[in-house]
């Protein structure tokens, strides 16, 4: 064998690596983030808005869910080690949110008006509950902190990064068209159809907030010598 052809042929070994890598980081955040959960909280809140007005929300939504994924993805594990606070006590306090936003879902307020959307006429929903818990939650952050691990025992790390990296902006470009395109998905479905899927997705997104709390507990007793919960 020749030397270009041992260097092409490790090289194709490297770049197939990076490629699964890719795909894998992908799916797994688009997994995560899923969009399909953030979908009717955006519709209902907002249902009288242009679909100009949608579109600006579901672009700076998707700009601060990036934002906070790089912010994660550089700064997480640091901040959780300045705090003291481990991953278990983030899956706790992300359960307990998440679990208040699928019971507000689920139940909504008999006025029609939802307490996730801050108040006041200039209210920033994009940010809060939309970016934040709703796409980036203790899943995306724990996904993000193992993204960067997987980096660091990478033996091309610079490869790695950029793989990483394009799986970030391709999800979060996914998660904008599916807001993006709501409209079209509003007429289909229709005012009862909105409201009976925001209702099951708020039952799905409480039973998960539980399951993290639940994790989160376990995990938390595990770390202080219970080793034998399951």
């Amino acid at each position: 064998m020749t030397i270009s052809s041992l260097v092409a042929n490790i090289g194709s070994g490297v770049f197939s690596t990076e490629l699964t890598l890719f795909f894998s980081a992908f799916t797994t955040l688009l997994a995560v983030i899923n969009p399909f959960e953030a979908l009717p909280v955006f519709l209902m809140l907002q249902r009288d808005k242009s679909n100009q007005e949608r579109r600006q929300v579901a672009f700076m939504a998707c700009l601060y869910a990036l934002l906070l994924i790089l912010f994660f993805l550089f700064f997480g594990a640091v901040i959780l080690k300045i705090f003291g606070v481990s991953l278990a006590m983030v899956r706790i306090a992300g359960g307990i949110v998440l679990t208040r936003i699928g019971f507000e879902l689920f139940l909504p307020a008999p006025n029609g008006e939802s307490s996730l959307a801050p108040a006041g006429a200039n209210a920033n929903i994009a940010f809060m509950p939309l970016a934040m818990p709703l796409m980036i939650g203790p899943g995306p952050i724990a996904t993000v902190l193992g993204m960067m691990a997987t980096i660091e025992h990478s033996s091309h790390e610079a490869l790695a990064f950029g793989a990483i990296l394009a799986a970030i902006f391709l999800a979060v470009a996914a998660t904008y068209a599916c807001l993006a395109f709501a409209t079209p998905l509003t007429k289909f479905m229709g005012p009862l159809g909105i409201d009976a899927a925001t209702r099951i997705v708020g039952f799905f997104v409480s039973a998960m907030g539980v399951s993290l709390v639940f994790g989160g507990v376990v995990d938390a007793l595990q770390s202080h010598g219970m080793s034998g919960l399951h």
